[in-house]
Formats: structure tokens, sequence, C-alpha cells
């Protein structure tokens, strides 16, 4: 089972943003993204983090996935529990859809941001880099 640790982050709201996934297998980080997406919002920036995931697991072996996300948005509207209305987020939340069937299984669970520090780091760092 992979463990996938996503964030998106934006200085403004909307404003530059970015996004960090960072993939570990046995505790041990076999990738990781840390990519500017351009001016959006918090929650598109969230929403754009899962979706890279499952892109970038995609390539990967192993096709079981425990997610981890500090949205408790983001999480909630993957599991249904929150309707997505937002009309920049339904499109992004179809796409995750659409990559579910390539996946055996897929756990997506809300964390505190203290235990996503290294998504954090790497979502932080895109914005960083000049």
């Amino acid at each position: 089972m992979l463990e996938i640790y996503c964030d998106g982050a934006s200085r403004g709201n909307p404003g530059p943003a970015s996004i960090g996934v960072s993939i570990l297998f046995n505790k041990t980080e076999i990738g990781f993204l840390s990519e500017r997406i351009g001016k959006t919002t918090n929650n598109v920036a969230e929403w754009i983090s899962l979706l890279r995931a499952l892109e970038k697991c995609k390539e990967l072996e192993n096709k079981n996935l425990l997610i981890y996300m500090d949205s408790e948005l983001v999480v909630k509207q993957f599991k249904g529990e929150y309707k997505t209305k937002h009309p920049d987020l339904i499109p992004l939340k179809e796409k995750v859809f659409r990559l579910k069937p390539f996946f055996e299984s897929i756990e997506i669970r809300h964390i505190k941001r203290e235990l996503n520090k290294r998504a954090d780091e790497l979502a932080n760092l895109a914005l960083d880099d000049n």
C-alpha cells in the first residue's frame, strides 16, 4: 500500500498557488511533487494536489492507496459527505473520479496540518522557488 500526503497552497485567495505531494512505500519516500499551478484558490489547489497524486500513482505498480490531506473540505467532498457545488471544483472532482478505476482501493483520511508537514513543505518550496 502506498501512503500519499497531499497539500495545496495559495498566497491570497485567489493568489499564486502550488501543490505538494509525498508518496511513501514502507515509510520511505519513493516520489514527490512540488509544482506551481498558477493563480487560484486554496480549495482548487487542494483538489489539484489530489488529482496530481493520483496521476502520479497511476504510473506505479501498487494499486492500493491511503491518502492523507489536511483539507477537510476535499476529504468530505471526495467521500460524498459534502456536496461539491463550486464550478471551479466540480471538473477537478470529476477528473479525480475518472482515475479511481485504475486503483483497487483508495482510502482518504483527514489529518491535522501539523501531520502533513512534508506535503506542506513541498507546496511552499514551489511557491518560494523563483
